[in-house]
């Protein structure tokens, strides 16, 4: 992954441009020959981190919320750790629960569990039982997909619940990774890498 592909036709140029122009980026980690998109250096900056929650609402207030079953998300789910920072906030603005999917023993209580393969090997997340109901509609959110693996888990998680996944939600995606291919419904990046 040696450059960042601005050609995502959903997207509002101005907006990938600045967050784009603003994301780290470190050569060789975590592993050798990867280059890793780093989000923090959004997080410094408080109109690019505005840019980025508003870039989301615009999608979902466009494309996402209209087409669900009763016109509204109920739950939005982050996952561990990075889908924390952005969760919550377009959660708040939705007039919808948080509901945050973590790694085994991070969480207290009965958890509902799934395990999948991910780039470096096996693992699993968690959310707690009854955090979200049969019948609802969930948004899951979270800074990268790449193979699709804590994503498409996710998803399973949600399904567990009885309820079911309106969109997936990323700031990058890595497309050459093809992870948006294993994952039971839309999935939309600001930036295509």
């Amino acid at each position: 992954m040696a450059s960042v592909n601005m050609t995502n036709p959903d997207a509002n140029n101005g907006d990938v441009k600045l967050i784009t122009s603003l994301l780290g980026r470190h050569q060789d980690f975590p592993v050798k020959d990867i280059l890793f998109l780093d989000i923090f250096p959004i997080l410094l900056d408080p109109v690019a981190f505005e840019t980025l929650i508003s870039h989301f609402m615009n999608r979902l207030f466009s494309h996402t919320i209209p087409n669900t079953p009763n016109k509204k998300i109920d739950v939005v789910v982050g996952l561990d750790a990075r889908g924390f920072l952005f969760g919550p906030i377009i959660a708040q603005r939705l007039g919808a629960s948080f509901v945050p999917v973590r790694k085994p023993g991070k969480l207290p209580g009965q958890c509902v569990t799934v395990s999948y393969e991910k780039e470096y090997g096996t693992d699993s997340f968690q959310l707690q039982e009854g955090s979200i109901k049969a019948g609802q509609t969930v948004l899951v959110v979270d800074d990268l997909i790449a193979t699709g693996g804590s994503a498409k888990a996710a998803g399973e998680l949600v399904k567990q619940c009885g309820a079911s996944v309106a969109e997936y939600l990323f700031v990058i995606e890595v497309s050459i990774c093809e992870g948006a291919k294993t994952l039971d419904a839309p999935c939309y990046a600001i930036v295509k890498a």
